[in-house]
């Protein structure tokens, strides 16, 4: 009878779900392995591509990040990779499929351990200790190219471009596009910001009609009449910088202005004119040529600088005003009063061309310039959005590589090295760590045999081939890996199969993390009320509680029975 009189201890809301223990974990797994399917198939040079539409809009793409984001997933925990695949892609650039296709893998060989009765903290353990013994091993094997001649370090850099290249929709132009990426970054100097480099799309032409600009280019921005009289070329031309609104101010609905005679209307105007040309007349008198500004440049000023052989542009984009401040060297002045010679810009050459159907202004042979725009052609716009993609990460690649001068063999050559290192290691020490590190070191198969298979190769035949040679040929043959182009294996070090040694740190860290992160969730909570719309009505029970919608007593607050 006391087991009656208990109180009940209200734990959860009405309606919410919990899943926990063993079955969620591998509930969590099974939907990773969903996502990882997706992008599996477009690892590599031959890697295939997806078309997603969402929307009405199509993209197609095999960039990973792309991918992923592109999905919408709402899964909980397959939403981890999701941001994994993006933190790979705004630290390094590249090797965002191969972070989701390793952590898959990860989680793929933990499932059998779970299924078979190990703990998750016990594989935790393992995939972490594995972890950091591979990135040690892979501080120990990498190449550092540091205090090489100027002509290698460059040779480097087209490597690394070139590798990144291989596995996108330009491939087939990846020399071309390899020198343009290196040839921008160096124009950089020691500011590596990638904002510094503009990306412009124009229609029409061939990819490589593509042409980089030692400065700055933007579009023609909104003109009015007036802006054909102006002079569209300049050389070294004064360039001021302006956020400033050069046109008559409208007044708002409601204003109001109270006269008594009808001579002040006339002088309010007066006032008007007199404010807006006190202000042109204080640009002229700077010598300036160019006046670029943020905000709007209207009709009257726009007459006013045609008048006098100065060129304007307004509403200029934020980022194309701030290269091209970095480019001339000049400052972006709020106000027209006290404007001195020292916060102009110049450049070497300033001129309005046709590119395609656009009008661009191109800013040239800035004497300090730290900055480069890339004008990409091409046909469908589809395709010049997967070519900017593929040009973003191999900017990426290349910066990085110009920072950190160390690289690994690429074609799934450092996996195989790793692994051979881990296997050996697990055979030195016993328990349960020995079968998790062993499988661990399988997991890094993945990438060579995924190569392979996308490439059209037998995959267990590669595999085989390379754990042959990595375990003969000691260091000589740890940089052997796919050749997915011949369907063989090669020495990737010796092709110039390159990857900077940050890609391939960032990559193995991240994906053990994302793993050990989704196998140490056990418990799922989920209230469906907090996934409806806002303003829903309660429920329509009529017993106590708010109950779901739908005929039937409401079931109240979730109650857990106490222990006495």
């Amino acid at each position: 009878m006391a087991n009656f009189m208990r109180p009940n201890i209200i734990l959860l809301k009405d309606g919410t779900d919990t899943s926990q223990g063993k079955a969620q974990i591998i509930s969590n797994i099974n939907a990773c392995q969903a996502v990882v399917d997706i992008v599996k198939t477009t690892l590599g040079p031959r890697g295939m591509d997806k078309l997603i539409e969402n929307n009405g809009e199509t993209t197609i793409t095999n960039d990973g990040a792309t991918v992923m984001k592109k999905l919408a997933i709402v899964h909980p925990a397959a939403k981890i990779l999701v941001d994994i695949a993006k933190a790979q892609d705004n630290e390094v650039g590249d090797g965002t499929t191969s972070v989701v296709v390793l952590a898959g893998e990860l989680l793929k060989e933990a499932k059998s351990f779970l299924e078979d009765g190990l703990v998750a903290p016990q594989i935790i353990k393992g995939y972490r200790t594995a972890c950091d013994l591979a990135v040690q091993k892979l501080k120990d094997v990498a190449v550092d190219l540091q205090g090489k001649s100027p002509e290698e370090k460059r040779s480097l850099l087209l490597k690394c471009a070139e590798t990144t290249l291989n596995s996108k929709l330009v491939a087939d132009y990846k020399t071309f596009f390899a020198t343009m990426i290196v040839d921008a970054v160096t124009m950089l100097g020691e500011d590596l910001t990638v904002s510094s480099i503009g990306i412009k799309k124009v229609s029409g032409g061939s990819l490589t009609d593509t042409m980089l600009v030692d400065g700055v280019a933007f579009k023609k921005t909104f003109s009015y009449a007036g802006f054909e009289q102006q002079p569209k070329s300049f050389k070294d031309p004064k360039i001021l910088l302006l956020n400033l609104e050069l046109e008559l101010k409208a007044e708002k609905d409601n204003a109001e202005v109270r006269i008594s005679d009808p001579d002040q209307y006339q002088s309010i105007v007066d006032a008007e004119w007199r404010i807006i040309y006190d202000k042109l007349d204080l640009i002229a008198g700077t010598g300036a040529n160019v006046v670029l500004s943020r905000l709007a440049i209207g009709d009257l000023a726009t007459q006013y600088f045609a008048d006098r052989g100065i060129f304007c542009a307004g509403r200029v984009d934020a980022e194309d005003l701030d290269r091209t401040r970095k480019a001339t060297g000049g400052e972006v002045q709020t106000t027209v009063t006290g404007v001195t010679p020292k916060v102009l810009g110049t450049c070497g050459e300033f001129v309005e061309k046709q590119v395609g159907a656009e009008r661009y202004n191109l800013f040239t042979k800035c004497p300090h310039t730290k900055t480069a725009s890339i004008i990409i052609r091409g046909g469908a716009p589809q395709f010049m959005d997967e070519a900017e993609r593929s040009l973003n990460d191999a900017l990426m690649i290349v910066r990085r590589a110009v920072k950190n001068t160390k690289v690994v063999g690429g074609g799934g050559s450092i996996e195989m090295e790793l692994s051979r290192y881990l296997r050996e290691y697990a055979r030195t020490i016993a328990g349960k760590q020995q079968l998790v590190i062993n499988y661990f070191a399988r997991a890094l198969e993945v990438i060579p045999m995924a190569l392979a298979q996308n490439s059209g190769a037998d995959g267990t035949h590669i595999l085989n081939q390379l754990r042959q040679k990595h375990a003969i040929a000691g260091p000589e043959g740890r940089w052997f890996g796919v050749d997915c182009v011949n369907c063989t294996t090669c020495d990737c070090f010796a092709n110039y199969i390159w990857e900077p040694f940050v890609v391939k740190e960032s990559a193995l860290t991240a994906a053990t993390e994302a793993a050990c992160l989704i196998l140490s969730v056990d418990e799922t909570v989920k209230n469906p009320k907090s996934e409806q719309p806002q303003g829903g009505g309660k429920g329509k029970g009529k017993g106590m509680g708010k109950g779901m919608p739908g005929k039937g007593r409401g079931r109240g607050m979730r109650a857990f029975r106490g222990r006495g």
